[in-house]
């Protein structure tokens, strides 16, 4: 099997726990060359790799087929540019961009180039998500007519990162705010409007840390919602339709379990606590059924599986440029809805 080579392009957070561990667990890729001026941690983590400064030093190098930006957002576009036109293929940490005019310019370049250009939206790999989209996909629910998903957290003290500092694309809308929206997009499409509340509800916030987004289709309403202050979450879903109910507390582990530095290597990998199991309530005339459903397997490593199919197979990438887009599109609307104090219709 011919191995994609690959450079990854800054060794944070989302660098070192969510892209690296996937990549080296898969004998599809070789990770060769990491843009990171933490050296030992690297080499501690990826062993025989080559430790560079520059994104330069990556695309110089004619071996590497495909780049991973991880960099702070406001970073992608350009980084993301100057890869293309390096003829690399190119996935990008989400948020894909900070404007949508940047995405359509990538998007661009990339079918100019015949190139892979993919967002990684890796929480369409959650567990929950994964049970909840089986349940809507197989009709249990009937008619989805509401559907609520929290990210919420517990973090009243402000922390000094790039992400809750004034800056393009930090603030939590862009952070776990294209999570919510990527998946919702996932399952519905395209909504008709957008109606928010984005604002900074910690003391000395300084930039949005709460947002409560109301997407609108015909007869479906989309809530997504996030807070930093919460000390004890109530359910991540609540999704209702015409036959049925479903409710699930918790979270995926995975990107838990990537932080302690564990690897998904057997099957085990992104099993749920029987105990957050969800509960589907269904009616059948006046009968109520309520049952537990175990949740499905977590698999972030899937979205790298099916790149490298992309990659060496010539498939559709697994998350599309355009997907990517229309997350950005939205954020747009949910900001400029919270400003104007309004609901955003979408072209």
């Amino acid at each position: 099997m011919r191995k994609i080579k690959v450079g990854i392009v800054g060794y944070g957070l989302s660098g070192a726990t969510f892209h690296a561990p996937l990549l080296s667990v898969l004998d599809e890729f070789e990770i060769v060359k990491v843009v990171s001026s933490k050296q030992d941690v690297v080499k501690k983590d990826l062993g025989d790799v080559e430790v560079v400064s520059s994104l330069d030093e990556v695309l110089e190098d004619v071996s590497i087929e495909l780049v991973v930006i991880t960099t702070p957002s406001g970073l992608h576009f350009e980084m993301a540019k100057q890869s293309l036109y390096s003829g690399k293929h190119v996935i990008l940490e989400k948020p894909m961009v900070v404007e949508t005019k940047e995405a359509e310019e990538l998007i661009q370049i990339a079918k100019e180039k015949n190139l892979l250009l993919s967002v990684y939206h890796n929480r369409r790999w959650d567990n929950d998500f994964l049970t909840i989209k089986k349940l809507i996909n197989d009709g249990t629910l009937g008619e989805i007519n509401t559907y609520h998903a929290h990210f919420d957290r517990f973090r009243p003290v402000v922390r000094d990162r790039w992400r809750e500092k004034q800056g393009p694309g930090s603030g939590m809308l862009f952070d776990l705010g294209s999570h919510l929206i990527d998946q919702a997009l996932h399952l519905f499409g395209l909504p008709q409007f957008v109606q928010a509340d984005v604002f900074a509800q910690r003391e000395n916030g300084e930039t949005d840390d709460y947002f409560h987004v109301v997407l609108g289709y015909e007869k479906l309403r989309v809530i997504l919602h996030s807070g930093s202050i919460v000390p004890n979450n109530g359910p991540r879903f609540q999704i209702h339709g015409s036959k049925g109910s479903f409710i699930k507390y918790g979270i995926d582990g995975q990107e838990v379990a990537l932080k302690e530095g564990k690897k998904p290597i057997d099957d085990s990998w992104g099993a749920d606590e029987p105990q957050l199991y969800g509960k589907l309530v269904t009616v059948e005339g006046e009968k109520e059924h309520h049952e537990i459903i175990p949740t499905r397997n977590g698999s972030y490593v899937t979205y790298y599986k099916e790149i490298a199919e992309s990659i060496l197979e010539g498939k559709e990438a697994t998350v599309t440029a355009h997907e990517g887009l229309s997350v950005i599109r939205l954020i747009e609307a949910a900001l400029k809805s919270s400003v104007e104090k309004r609901a955003i219709y979408l072209e």
